[in-house]
């Protein structure tokens, strides 16, 4: 088992740990589900104090889409894999506006393929699809990320059972790390692999949005 995944196990069951201790002390529980740019997600919201909130949660979902990146058209296959950490602070006593921050396992990843064409230009040198093969790649990214961001609804502030839930934020998942691979005959020759470096290093500037992925959900709440 890689050290990276060590990692990520012993922040689940902390963050779990955490989760279950603060549900079993506190003497309310809130549970949300939402729907986002993390995907289709589940949170548990307990009450700290008057002023503070904790949620644990875990967000996933996948879809496929097609864009030219650094002269090549690629197929992305994106997969959407989180759970969060996360502490509310609600400034104000007349109403549910909140600030929130904390930490997110992040599993967040792309799957690339490009599309099957006469050439390619990798590098910088133009290959045919014969000297190329399939070429391919795989995307991901920080696998602890920070969170922070706004959001309104809490779920302790009056007798209702049921509220909704507003997040727009920003995950700093950091610079994407790339790794693309070719299967053809050029598959182990120097000169083709540092022209497919060259190739990571551009399609990682195309793609260097990702490094602050956006966050905005809406979600409806039921508390026990």
């Amino acid at each position: 088992m890689r050290a990276k995944e060590i990692i990520l196990l012993v922040l689940l069951f902390l963050v779990g740990l955490f989760g279950i201790n603060a549900f079993a002390a506190a003497d309310k529980l809130a549970i949300t589900a939402k729907a986002g740019t993390l995907g289709i997600g589940v949170e548990g919201t307990t009450p700290i104090n008057h002023e503070l909130n904790a949620r644990i949660g875990a967000n996933a979902f996948q879809y496929d889409y097609s864009a030219i990146e650094s002269d090549i058209t690629y197929s992305f296959d994106l997969k959407l894999l989180s759970f969060s950490a996360l502490v509310d602070w609600l400034p104000f006593f007349d109403n549910d506006f909140r600030l929130t921050g904390g930490l997110f396992v992040n599993k967040n990843s792309l799957d690339s393929t490009a599309k099957t064409t006469d050439s390619y230009t990798i590098g910088n040198a133009i290959y045919t699809s014969a000297q190329v093969g399939s070429l391919s790649g795989d995307i991901s990214f920080n696998a602890l990320a920070p969170y922070a961001g706004i959001g309104w609804g809490n779920p302790f502030s009056n007798d209702s059972n049921w509220s909704f839930a507003v997040d727009l934020g920003v995950l700093f998942q950091g610079s994407p790390n790339i790794n693309l691979s070719a299967n053809g005959p050029l598959s182990s020759n120097a000169e083709f692999l540092a022209d497919l470096a060259r190739e990571e290093n551009n399609l990682k500037s195309e793609i260097d949005h990702f490094n602050f992925y956006p966050v905005i959900s809406i979600g409806v709440t039921y508390k026990f």
